[in-house]
């Protein structure tokens, strides 16, 4: 696949400033493979600002945790991220994000581009649990997470993105964001999630969209069936006006949640992960050890 960058020149027209903003440019390869009982992190290479820490085992062995870095702290017009992760047989990795990140005001026609690829071959696991993405007004993204799965691999994986500084008073309001999540099954889709995002548009405030909402986050499962479904449901519950939801399609089991609080999807996606983990992996689950930090 290939995917072009955004034309955002309507955001702003100073291509002056936009010129001397070459961005980032950076990748991350990652493969994890089974050893004896111990999933090891056997390659790994990268380029530019974007590395993984060394591997942590908060749980046992067979459960490799990885934190992704990225040390500017947040992405600008022009920036190019690349990551692929492949997971080998057998392998089980937990991967997530010292804090949120951060999608900056885009000048000119510059804006991020932002591809990942995850790679599940057979037995192989992966909890992709990333914390929350913020666009900031004038963001201009393409991000892109497209997993592809062998018949009995297993994944779990969210997104969350909050909207605009709406407690600082600096709601979206222009922006060009196209978020693409995609499973696979040995090439035959499984989810297809895309959204698009362009200054005032109705995805933003019609009732089928956001809803004028900020904050907006989802939770996908391979592994679920109905009884799941009805546990979640009776477990998690939001507040204050927010939404939450618990469906499955066709096989995979999904949690959504809209609302104005990053905190809170944040929570209520956790605690349906805390319920889906068990059925899903045979485990509890163990929060990754940087999330309190």
């Amino acid at each position: 696949m290939s995917y072009e960058f955004l034309d955002t020149g309507e955001i702003n027209s100073d291509r002056t400033l936009a010129k001397e903003l070459a961005g980032w440019t950076a990748s991350l390869d990652l493969r994890l493979a089974r050893r004896g009982s111990r999933t090891v992190l056997v390659d790994r290479s990268h380029t530019g600002p974007l590395v993984v820490q060394k591997p942590f085992y908060p749980e046992n062995e067979e459960i490799c945790h990885l934190y992704l870095v990225h040390p500017p702290g947040g992405f600008v017009g022009g920036d190019k991220l690349s990551m692929n992760i492949s997971m080998e047989q057998g392998a089980w990795g937990v991967v997530t994000t010292p804090g949120a990140s951060k999608v900056y005001r885009c000048l000119g026609n510059k804006s991020v581009s932002q591809i990942q690829r995850i790679n599940l071959t057979d037995n192989s696991k992966l909890e992709w649990l990333p914390q929350e993405t913020i666009y900031f007004n004038s963001a201009a993204i393409e991000s892109v997470v497209c997993i592809e799965l062998a018949s009995n691999a297993k994944f779990i994986g969210w997104d969350i993105s909050c909207f605009g500084l709406p407690a600082s008073n600096e709601p979206l309001r222009q922006c060009n964001i196209r978020q693409r999540f995609e499973i696979w099954n040995n090439g035959t889709p499984l989810l297809l999630e895309r959204n698009r995002y362009k200054d005032d548009c109705s995805a933003l405030k019609s009732p089928w969209g956001l809803q004028r909402c900020s904050v907006s986050g989802y939770l996908v499962s391979t592994e679920g069936d109905e009884s799941l479904v009805a546990e979640i449901r009776n477990s998690v519950s939001s507040s204050g006006g927010s939404l939450f939801s618990v469906t499955m399609l066709h096989s995979v089991l999904i949690c959504r949640y809209l609302g104005n609080y990053a905190e809170e999807a944040r929570a209520l996606l956790k605690k349906a992960w805390s319920i889906l983990r068990p059925f899903a992996l045979g485990i509890d689950a163990v929060d990754p050890r940087i999330w309190n930090t």
